[in-house]
């Protein structure tokens, strides 16, 4: 029970952070990959090992996401709401930047609406960036205008 709301605490913080300031790709990365690296870290570990567990898999997964998000340029971030548009549900799409040297694969894994009536996917990203695979996990919403704002 504790566990679960650590888990919730961390959540509800990382979606208060993002929804309340104008945060870079960077920062949404860093803070989805923090919960995520601090949740799957939590769950492994054990006794006395959790609280390290916790620790490292949260800063693990905040270099991950935040590295991810920092990589991707302007042609990265439009083919990803492009995915967000078109794709199927775990249809991939998958480029390769040729300035970057950076190659990404979307999957939409899921399809829903937020109870704000705003269409929104689960998505998983691969990004292979200098030469090490990355893999981060993220939602993003359609907003008023149209366009997709990743909010996870």
């Amino acid at each position: 029970m504790k566990r679960m709301l650590t888990l919730l605490a961390s959540t509800s913080l990382c979606l208060t952070l993002v929804a309340c300031a104008n945060m870079t790709n960077r920062d949404v990365g860093t803070i989805t990959g923090g919960v995520l690296g601090g949740a799957l870290g939590n769950q492994i570990g054990g006794g006395s090992g959790r609280v390290l567990a916790t620790v490292g898999g949260t800063l693990i997964g905040a270099y991950i996401g935040g590295a991810v998000g920092q990589s991707m340029d302007d042609v990265d971030r439009m083919r990803m709401t492009q995915a967000f548009e078109t794709n199927r549900t775990n249809q991939a799409t998958s480029w390769h930047n040729p300035d970057t040297g950076n190659t990404y694969t979307v999957t939409p894994t899921h399809t829903y609406t937020n109870p704000r009536g705003q269409a929104c996917r689960e998505y998983s990203t691969t990004a292979i960036i200098g030469g090490k695979r990355q893999q981060i996990y993220g939602t993003a919403c359609r907003t008023s205008d149209g366009s997709w704002k990743i909010v996870k």
